[in-house]
């Protein structure tokens, strides 16, 4: 039934966003079966290179030697200077109190040791917490990056551990798009090796036999704010020559050439969408570590190119700089096989969230994937959800009030269903495609 009041209309767009069930299409979370791949807890939150970064700069502190420190001393340090001689204002610090508020603990508690102990009792047992942590977020399912370039989590999937229902697989093949030598070397320590350093039909057997292992949702890559494509396929894929090694070892290790010569023909085949994460720059300060990296502005028109080079693909696509954002959206306007997804990382802010979604909004309906944790540390989920919920909740409020306005009388159902598909339908919808 059409709602009438626009002060139930509101209510009604709060309400269906609290309660919506969201998928999280990227996170960097792992089973509890992957040991210590699987990060939680307090000390990890605190020691998250968000917070590292803030410290640095606040601080004035040796980076080289806060990481010979333990994990524990670190952590003590971070809680020390960013949240007792500093107020928590960033927003990676108030995610941690928002973490604490979720679990039902005191987020005024300033003992760390306190909030140790509390931490302790809830994660004695990983299965129990994740479950506990998802249902605290209202998730359904988050998608995890999987690497087979990375040592550990290739032992973990060659022994066959559990993976939980609330968890699915994406394939990472970052190390395959920008560092060909050092991925023919690791696809050859897994006896995918070929004379003359690695073709791209080597290369195609060996993701094709990860898809096969792993099952997952899509490709997955992170590149950097040069990246540049021009369609232009320089060798036949299919050619496994030996005569012909030399040329690919000359344009393989192109970002572009991969692409066409490698990953989008497994992007064919298997029907798996390539998501493409674009814009960070590596290591602006490599004392920092992982917080060293910076952020620089995606050539867009290289997306554009490959959504109408490559009409068979589907390319789920988020950028790194806030000033990509309007013509991305502009551009996934003209593409059917381009979905936008997530604030990324830099634009995991709430200002930039709020301008983010208005803007998708206006530009492509519901025809987009609000957000994404990028979680890395499970208890993140639950001040990232939160945070985003509240986001959408104000936009949708605002532009439901706008079509009222109009005259136009929206039901319940509908709101529902619009709040679903920019909180995981869409991409869904997208992926089954």
């Amino acid at each position: 039934m059409p709602i009438t009041d626009p002060h139930a209309l509101a209510a009604t767009v709060r309400k269906a966003v609290a309660d919506v069930t969201i998928t999280d299409i990227h996170t960097h979370l792992f089973p509890p079966s992957h040991g210590g791949l699987l990060l939680w807890g307090i000390d990890e939150l605190l020691t998250y290179h968000y917070l590292l970064a803030e410290l640095f700069i606040a601080t004035g502190q040796p980076p080289k030697a806060f990481y010979a420190l333990p994990k524990s001393r670190q952590a003590e340090m971070v809680w020390d200077e960013m949240f007792l001689r500093r107020s928590p204002v960033t927003e990676a610090a108030r995610g941690v109190l928002q973490v604490i508020q979720s679990l039902g603990l005191d987020a005024g508690e300033r003992d760390l040791v306190t909030l140790r102990k509390a931490f302790a009792g809830l994660t004695a047992r990983p299965e129990e917490y994740l479950e506990r942590v998802f249902t605290l977020a209202g998730l359904d399912y988050a998608v995890m990056t999987n690497d087979p370039f990375v040592p550990a989590e290739v032992d973990a999937w060659l022994a066959n551990r559990p993976v939980p229902e609330r968890l699915k697989t994406a394939l990472r093949i970052d190390t395959m798009v920008t560092n060909w030598p050092a991925a023919v070397l690791k696809m050859a320590a897994q006896g995918h090796s070929s004379s003359g350093g690695g073709t791209t039909q080597t290369a195609r057997k060996f993701l094709a036999e990860w898809v096969a292992r792993i099952k997952p949702l899509y490709l997955a890559a992170s590149l950097p704010d040069s990246f540049r494509y021009d369609g232009v396929r320089a060798t036949d894929p299919n050619d496994d020559n030996p005569s012909n090694h030399a040329a690919d070892r000359r344009h393989v290790c192109e970002p572009s050439r991969v692409l066409d010569d490698v990953i989008l023909p497994l992007a064919r085949e298997t029907g798996l969408p390539l998501a493409l994460m674009i814009g960070v720059r590596r290591q602006v300060n490599s004392e920092f570590g992982l917080a060293g990296d910076g952020v620089g502005a995606t050539h867009v028109a290289s997306v554009a190119a490959l959504a109408a080079k490559n009409p068979d693909v589907k390319f789920l696509i988020t950028t790194l700089a806030r000033g990509d954002q309007h013509e991305l959206a502009v551009t996934a306007r003209k593409f059917a096989n381009l979905h936008l997804f997530g604030c990324w990382w830099f634009c995991n802010q709430s200002s930039i969230i709020r301008e983010m979604t208005t803007l998708r909004v206006e530009l492509l309906g519901t025809a987009f994937t609000a957000n994404h944790s990028d979680a890395r540390v499970l208890d993140q989920l639950l001040y990232k959800w939160p945070t985003t919920r509240k986001i959408v909740a104000d936009v949708l409020t605002e532009k439901y009030g706008e079509l009222f306005a109009t005259g136009w009388r929206p039901t319940e159902q509908e709101i529902a269903t619009d709040i679903r598909r920019i909180l995981g339908g869409s991409f869904e919808a997208f992926v089954a495609r």
